[in-house]
């Protein structure tokens, strides 16, 4: 990577704790890929060769169940990397990687990155925090799917959207409603229920587009108040 290291990877979780030199040590042969919406970035079960960083746009991490259903794993945005733990145990990928968006990623080559670590332990130790960081929101992600109902991980998801910090609003949703009830752990057919049940709180969805009376009060119903 030749050019000025952008804003976002100064400030990526995986980046942001080394001096200028050692970041350009570690970017020296990444390369900025972009791809399509639905264009798969690698394979579950291919060998981990790379890290990426999100630049632009959203990655699904999917991962196919011995009955060929899909399990939406993370969505990772921009800023946050992938792929970490494989590159370092040099295991195969245990996922798809599938753009959601166009979206544009820094590959970050395997050998180059474990050679950086053999060299600096300080980036180990912070590159280890960040893998347990990860792991803590994925353990986050699997309480929320056994503790909490359908409609308020939706809310908690709706609420997450939104600029403002009360009132009423409006928000995008950022991907497929498909997409989404697989993010939340739901069918289709139960994200359309909970989207029907929230309409008692003040939200209303067209298409793409989801209107919120009351912020607090979706937040409420997010908690388990309401």
């Amino acid at each position: 990577m030749s050019e000025p290291v952008p804003e976002i990877l100064r400030k990526s979780m995986l980046l942001s704790g080394l001096s200028e030199a050692n970041r350009a040590h570690v970017l020296k042969d990444a390369l900025r890929r972009s791809y399509g919406a639905g264009e798969t970035v690698f394979l579950q079960g291919e060998p981990a060769r790379a890290v990426f960083i999100v630049l632009s746009g959203a990655v699904k991490l999917v991962r196919m169940t011995p009955s060929g259903a899909e399990a939406v794993v993370a969505i990772i945005g921009r800023g946050r990397s992938f792929a970490e733990a494989m590159v370092l145990r040099r295991t195969p990928y245990p996922v798809t990687a599938e753009a959601i968006t166009a979206c544009t990623l820094l590959q970050i080559d395997g050998t180059r990155l474990r050679q950086f670590l053999v060299e600096n332990p300080e980036f180990a130790i912070d590159l280890l925090a960040s893998t347990f960081v990860h792991l803590q929101g994925l353990v986050e992600q699997v309480e929320k799917l056994k503790a909490h109902s359908g409609v308020q991980r939706l809310a908690e998801f709706l609420a997450g959207l939104a600029e403002a910090e009360a009132g009423g609003c409006a928000v995008e949703l950022p991907y497929s409603k498909r997409l989404i009830a697989g993010h939340l752990g739901m069918q289709p057919e139960s994200l359309s229920r909970a989207f029907a049940k929230l309409r008692e709180s003040g939200v209303e969805s067209e298409g793409n587009r989801v209107l919120i009376a009351d912020l607090e009060a979706l937040r409420a119903v997010a908690a388990g108040e309401r």
